[in-house]
């Protein structure tokens, strides 16, 4: 039987997306360019006994979505630029309390209000660093509208599977551009649901750690009580400030996700076996860069792409790797550099890192990136 089809936009297949992973809980605040993430959602989650709720702001609606994924539904929010800057304090609350979270970042021009209309992709830090302390992250980088929906259904497996805030940040261009999408049918794509306790409510402890790096999570309203603060806590949850115990909590939240790490990342080498030049690119400048490296293979230039699916963690090993093989990398992104210096900082100076940066609300064209291949001797 045929699949069925349609012809989406980016923002809209990441909702059909969340739906498909099972999510049942939006709260969210409209904001240019992410708000058809929330426009369907609307429509689509009473469908599903799902519930939608618009928040009084950015803040409230980080608030709302780990408050509602503590109940055990899986949660979505979706913003942009400015939204996210507000949401920073809870997704720290997030990390710390390890509540399973999506969020789907539509980037567009900044800082501050930026350039609302205008693509890029200069969040890709913010995901990262954004909030203070030290914690993991997840963030998935589509570069077309069936990605959008296939990498919103990964983030919600890796949310629920690792206990933290995940990121989908396609930029302006993926998530208002329009495509053929095939909706895959219920089963054919990998759903996880969170591990539960498989002890009484009497001996839980929601971070007990008998049970590994991902301590499984009960929900509020069930039988299982248990305390939840953004404190340092113990097993139990309640505060604490011995030493010995806030080091070890703090390197088990980040080791639960950088031990899976190559579980998690996810990248695309096209036509890298051989090449010269490696151009490095994400989202919409991925295929911008794709088109450049078959211009270039035409004029009998040895180039690839390694294109990033998966900006954090970052495929640090592999760089290096390829860095020791080519003349020189090239980083065309909408930003002023943002992914080079992570590229500098993976290969210890094996090769020469080449960037075309953009923040004028334009988008890298091929022209640019092929011009800047040929000048790699």
């Amino acid at each position: 039987m045929a699949k069925k089809v349609a012809f989406l936009q980016g923002n809209e297949a990441a909702a059909h997306g969340a739906i498909y992973a099972g999510c049942k809980f939006f709260g969210g605040y409209p904001i240019t360019p992410s708000t058809e993430v929330a426009e369907v959602m609307s429509a689509e989650l009473p469908k599903v006994g799902g519930k939608f709720i618009q928040m009084e702001d950015e803040i409230g609606a980080m608030a709302a979505i780990i408050g509602a994924s503590l109940t055990g539904v899986k949660v979505l929010t979706a913003t942009s630029g400015p939204g996210l800057s507000l949401k920073q304090e809870n997704i720290g609350y997030a990390c710390i309390t390890e509540v399973p979270c999506v969020i789907v970042d539509v980037m567009r021009g900044g800082p501050s209000t930026g350039m609302p209309t205008g693509p890029s992709q200069s969040d890709i830090m913010c995901a990262k660093w954004g909030t203070h302390g030290d914690h993991a992250t997840i963030a998935l980088m589509p570069a077309s509208v069936q990605e959008c929906f296939e990498m919103t259904v990964k983030a919600f497996n890796l949310a629920e599977k690792y206990r933290v805030p995940v990121f989908v940040m396609p930029d302006e261009i993926v998530g208002h551009m329009r495509e053929r999408i095939e909706f895959p049918e219920p089963g054919e794509l990998e759903v996880i649901d969170r591990a539960a306790p498989t002890v009484p409510p009497e001996q839980y402890k929601p971070y007990d750690t008998q049970f590994g790096d991902v301590p499984p999570l009960a929900a509020f309203g069930s039988d299982y009580r248990f305390h939840v603060t953004g404190l340092n806590k113990m097993a139990d949850g309640f505060p604490t400030t011995k030493a010995a115990i806030v080091q070890a909590e703090e390197e088990r939240q980040v080791r639960k996700v950088e031990a899976n790490k190559n579980e998690i990342m996810e990248w695309e080498e096209f036509m890298c076996e051989d090449a010269d030049v490696i151009v490095v690119a994400f989202g919409s400048t991925s295929r911008s860069a794709r088109f450049a490296v078959n211009e270039a293979r035409k004029e009998g230039i040895k180039a690839g792409l390694f294109r990033l699916k998966t900006f954090w963690p970052f495929p640090e090993e592999r760089m290096l790797e390829l860095s020791k093989k080519v003349k020189a990398f090239i980083t065309p992104e909408m930003s002023l550099g943002m992914c080079n210096g992570v590229v500098k900082g993976c290969i210890e100076g094996n090769a020469p890192v080449l960037g075309i940066y953009h923040v004028d609300g334009e988008p890298v064209n091929p022209g640019e990136i092929l011009s800047k291949i040929k000048e790699v001797k």
